[in-house]
């Protein structure tokens, strides 16, 4: 690896992340996992020796290739790489990085678009087997990523990307919901543990004692409340049928309570230890799905959306996520649609040189 790896980095939606050709890494799993720690730095706290911001969000990879098969142009992997831990997971979706596939796999000519206009892309995510189609500009054959749309957590603006989202549902799990149940009690609270999308424990903020509007920085310094939500996690681990849930990143957490900002529902979401400044792609979908459900925690908190549009406030701005659920026969619950709009922004694109000592 003494001559580096091509690697372009782009920002998508609110997260930021390393974007790989399959073929540019190598197969086996644990030896493409040691590759990808060494690029980004870890584990370190401060990612010092690598390309890693330090931060969860800034720590993330997408490997993309060519489909296996006609019912998607592109398979794409999410690998969420450990800051100051060495674990590289492959048990979530991110619809953040999600949103910039379609463009560098334009990019690196993995398919070919109309010259101008509107590109179109079926992307299968690789993590949940699950479908997602991206339509987003270009302009003389290339990606636009200039452009007036605005996202929450990222300065400025840049061009639209829409997702729509195919089988979502259970794509962690089985399930949108994994226990049968709208509402559980885990360790003594009452949540909604559901999965479309992304696994995620659902539960009022004032059930472990705050009101919701804290800070990050103020919710991650009460130790107290980090211990309520890990057992709570562990035990919802379980029951969703993730197994031991200690060294993985799911299920989130999403404490809800009574919107103030002019949204349906506020929130604060954990990923899983630290705070999100914002909330994840697909686990806003499932938090918003799970708005929709009557007698769930978040129902109880949320204003009734106008329509399809679930906007839901976090600590850095809003977010708004199309879900429609409809009432199936047997008294249980089906989601029909799901989509949300992103952006992205190519940030650079060159060789990247990972660490090549012995990692400790």
């Amino acid at each position: 690896m003494s001559d580096g790896i091509p690697c372009m980095i782009l920002r998508g939606g609110s997260s930021k992340g390393a974007y790989f050709l399959r073929d540019d890494l190598p197969r086996d799993p644990d030896a493409r996992d040691s590759l990808l720690r060494r690029v980004m730095g870890s584990p370190d706290a401060r990612q010092i020796d690598g390309i890693g911001g330090a931060h969860p969000l800034t720590s993330k990879v997408a490997i993309v290739s060519s489909a296996s098969d006609d019912a998607a142009d592109v398979d794409y992997l999410f690998l969420q790489v450990g800051v100051a831990d060495d674990v590289v997971s492959d048990r979530q979706n991110c619809g953040n990085v999600l949103a910039g596939v379609g463009p560098f796999a334009l990019e690196r000519g993995l398919l070919t678009g109309p010259e101008h206009g509107e590109c179109t892309v079926r992307i299968r995510m690789l993590n949940t087997d699950s479908i997602a189609t991206a339509r987003f500009a270009v302009l003389d054959g290339a990606p636009v990523y200039g452009g007036a749309t605005a996202i929450s957590g990222v300065p400025g603006t840049a061009a639209a990307i829409h997702l729509d989202f195919e089988g979502l549902a259970g794509g962690s799990t089985g399930a949108l919901l994994p226990t049968g149940n709208v509402v559980d009690t885990v360790e003594g609270t009452a949540c909604t543990l559901i999965d479309n999308g992304m696994p995620v424990a659902v539960l009022r903020a004032d059930s472990l004692g705050v009101s919701g509007d804290e800070t990050c920085a103020e919710l991650e310094q009460d130790a107290d409340l980090r211990a309520a939500l890990e057992a709570i996690r562990l035990k919802a681990g379980e029951l969703m049928g993730l197994g031991d849930v200690r060294e993985t990143t799911v299920p989130k957490l999403t404490l809800v309570s009574p919107p103030s900002a002019g949204g349906h529902l506020s929130t604060r979401t954990f990923i899983p230890h630290r705070c999100h400044d914002a909330i994840g792609v697909l686990g806003a979908v499932s938090v918003a799905t799970a708005a929709l459900l009557e007698g769930s925690p978040a129902h109880a908190c949320a204003t009734a959306p106008g329509g399809d549009v679930v906007r839901l406030e976090h600590p850095t701005g809003c977010f708004d996520a199309v879900v429609e659920v409809d009432a199936l026969a047997d008294g249980g619950v089906q989601v029909s649609r799901a989509g949300i709009i992103r952006t992205a922004r190519k940030l650079m694109d060159g060789t990247v040189f990972p660490r090549v000592d012995t990692e400790r």
